[in-house]
């Protein structure tokens, strides 16, 4: 027996290889192999120090008239308005990951205002401004409700008074412009309360300007919070009160906790053992610093799909006024949304519900083409042929082509039927797929490249998207060997604060998550892996290890380049077409030492097991072309990953809805990665 515990982590790859039942409880009992020196990673800060600043836009109401003893003005103030600076150090503890922290400011805060002007009985203008300012301490709660960088906070604010000066001035009755000028009347402020209680509500947002890997790390953060009038009246006396608006940014440091990963689980020998080899790997990668930007060239489907009983134009595409033909360009889709637009995959489903005005928009740059357009409907061919007609009143009326390079055809079934003889199981959405218009031209500038006659693809669009996560980030749990022993085998994923996530039951021997499916909101952590199975003798089996993850995140800029193959329903065969698009385009594309990541999916429709293994025969299909065309030029230096998704609705790149979706669901995706 030889079980494999594999860990890789950001910072090296540890093998434990027992070679047998005896080593294994040997080293179990008395070993600890001790770790490799390794590069530390650091966690994200809990202590955050700094500095905030801002400004108060301080809203006074009520009135004040006794200004102090010695000067009571003829008529009462009421409203004023001012800014006034605030400056504080600060210093904040949340831990990462958690809703809930707490913060603490101490420093300047100014209440300065100008009152609204009044008119004496002498008839004379009169202003007063006043200029308070406090030391003030301003604990708070602090909650991010979704752990995200967004968060609020409230608390008490505690101020103690250091200034309370005024200026007061009558200005000239205007009847008398020649009276002499009165000076101004300076003071300090009477009964004035030397300390306040009062409150403060806010929000604000963390913005990191260092990187998450770093042990000092950085943020900025704008806030603004509202403090009310409750416990702000300024003095004992009258019904002088404030409302503050406060505006401004805080400055915070931190400093991480470094993580040396943990060694990988040593286990005791289960009595249950395999009669065959058998392993478990876990791949947890690096976190890779990009934000991928990957240039696709993305398949134009040239189906146009009709609603069931009805021969007009889906509201779904895109139709366009003749106005605005002239500014259209394929390459600027983003421009030109549809209506309603959802799910997973959004730019590329642009593109599709364009194909209506990108083949308008080829044919008006390309005199000389022609199309035919085969509408398919399983209520009789006229009506397959009013589909077909809908759309060439379209092109003729929005982008004035030429009726006489459209022809147009109507059939009950379409050349390639999804819909099979005897099928019974999921009819209705190949129904849904059979109700079509194809779009068939023999024109080399409609075409993809080397390809020719009516049923030959459509030339591709290109664009350019910022992938999120990569398929290379994603976490791989390995079961080597164990596909001929194991029934059913699950995953349980535990935290280091004991949380269990649980994924599965699996039938495959490798299955990939997404990162961010374990890792939620948490930029990295420590995990105890533990793959439970059960054999075909009915055997319980459990495996342990350790593995430390780091979270996908996009600090700098790479590209890598996607194509993808689409085929027909049930279909892993349909490559031939692609094989010298393959051969002549795509792989003298693969740079040196470049890895190439193959994807293959397919649809809901049938059973899953049976899409599984569709899926993953079509992404070697693929391989085995790029592979041999690779050979051929005496090159060995490309790394190949291929995985097989079949129908997971988690993983596909695009939603099953609609029957445009799950046509680009039948695909394999081609992801060629820089080697760094």
């Amino acid at each position: 027996m030889k079980i494999n515990f594999i860990k890789k982590s950001p910072t090296g790859q540890y093998i434990y290889i027992l070679k047998s039942a005896a080593l294994f409880v040997l080293i179990a009992t008395s070993l600890q192999t001790p770790l490799a020196a390794q590069t530390p990673t650091y966690t994200q800060p809990s202590w955050w120090f700094g500095a905030a600043a801002g400004a108060n836009v301080n809203f006074y109401s009520g009135s004040t008239q006794k200004l102090n003893s010695d000067l009571t003005v003829p008529k009462s103030f009421q409203k004023g308005l001012g800014i006034g600076l605030f400056l504080a150090p600060l210093i904040e503890f949340h831990r990462p990951g958690s809703m809930w922290g707490g913060m603490l400011q101490i420093g300047y805060d100014g209440r300065s205002a100008k009152y609204k002007q009044i008119t004496n009985p002498c008839n004379c203008p009169a202003d007063l401004s006043t200029k308070l300012s406090y030391i003030t301490i301003e604990p708070s709660l602090r909650f991010a409700p979704f752990k995200s960088h967004f968060y609020l906070f409230g608390g008490p604010r505690l101020a103690f008074n250091m200034s309370k000066s005024f200026t007061y001035t009558v200005g000239k009755n205007p009847n008398y412009p020649n009276q002499a000028e009165n000076p101004d009347q300076k003071g300090d402020l009477s009964d004035v309360s030397s300390m306040i209680l009062s409150m403060q509500i806010g929000a604000g947002y963390d913005i990191p300007i260092s990187s998450a890997s770093k042990q000092n790390q950085f943020i900025i953060s704008p806030f603004i919070s509202f403090h009310p009038y409750f416990g702000q009246a300024p003095r004992t006396i009258e019904t002088w009160n404030v409302n503050t608006l406060r505006i401004g940014v805080a400055f915070k440091f931190g400093h991480g906790s470094i993580i040396l990963p943990e060694k990988a689980a040593l286990l005791p020998i289960i009595p249950q053992v395999l009669d065959h080899e058998a392993q478990l790997s876990v791949h947890a990668p690096a976190n890779i610093p990009v934000e991928r930007k990957v240039r696709e060239t993305f398949p134009l489907r040239n189906y146009v799909f009709f609603d069931n009983e009805s021969t007009k134009i889906s509201d779904r595409y895109v139709l366009l006024k003749k106005s605005e033909v002239k500014n259209f360009d394929e390459t600027q889709l983003e421009v030109y949304q549809p209506k309603t637009l959802s799910g997973r995959s959004k730019r590329q489903m642009v593109v599709y519900y364009n194909i209506l005005n990108i083949v308008g928009n080829r044919m008006q740059k390309n005199p000389s083409t022609t199309i035919t357009l085969v509408g398919s409907s399983a209520n009789n061919p006229e009506d397959g042929k009013l589909m077909a007609e809908s759309i060439k009143k379209y092109l003729v009326d929005v982008f004035e082509i030429d009726g006489a390079r459209i022809t147009t055809v109507g059939r009950d079934k379409p050349k390639i039927p999804s819909e099979k003889p005897g099928a019974t199981q999921e009819n209705k959405l190949l129904v849904e797929g059979d109700r079509r218009v194809s779009i068939e031209s023999t024109s080399p500038a409609m075409l993809m490249e080397f390809q020719s006659g009516p049923e030959a693809p459509l030339k591709p669009v290109a664009l350019v998207t910022v992938q999120e996560a990569p398929l290379d980030s994603y976490v791989t749990f390995d079961v080597g060997g164990g596909k001929e022993e194991y029934t059913t085998w699950s995953i349980a994923i535990t935290d280091d604060k004991g949380v269990v996530q649980n994924f599965g039951p699996y039938t495959k021997e490798k299955i990939s998550i997404p990162g961010k499916s374990i890792l939620g909101k948490h930029p990295q952590g420590n995990y105890k892996v533990t793959m439970l199975g059960t054999t075909k003798g009915g055997k319980k089996v459990s495996r342990d290890t350790t593995v430390h993850m780091v979270l996908w995140t996009p600090p700098k800029d790479e590209e890598g380049l996607r194509f993808s193959v689409i085929y027909e329903f049930n279909d892993s065969e349909a490559i031939t077409m692609y094989g010298k698009y393959l051969t002549e385009v795509v792989t003298p594309k693969i740079p040196i030492n470049g890895t190439v990541i193959i994807h293959g999916y397919t649809d809901v429709i049938g059973d899953e097991a049976y899409n599984q293994k569709l899926s993953l025969a079509r992404a070697n299909n693929v391989k085995g072309i790029l592979e041999n065309s690779l050979a051929k030029t005496g090159r060995k230096d490309v790394n190949f990953e291929v995985y097989g998704f079949g129908e997971d609705e988690e993983l596909a790149p695009f939603e099953n809805k609609y029957p445009e979706q799950r046509f680009y669901n039948r695909t394999v995706v081609i992801d060629i990665i820089p080697h760094e």
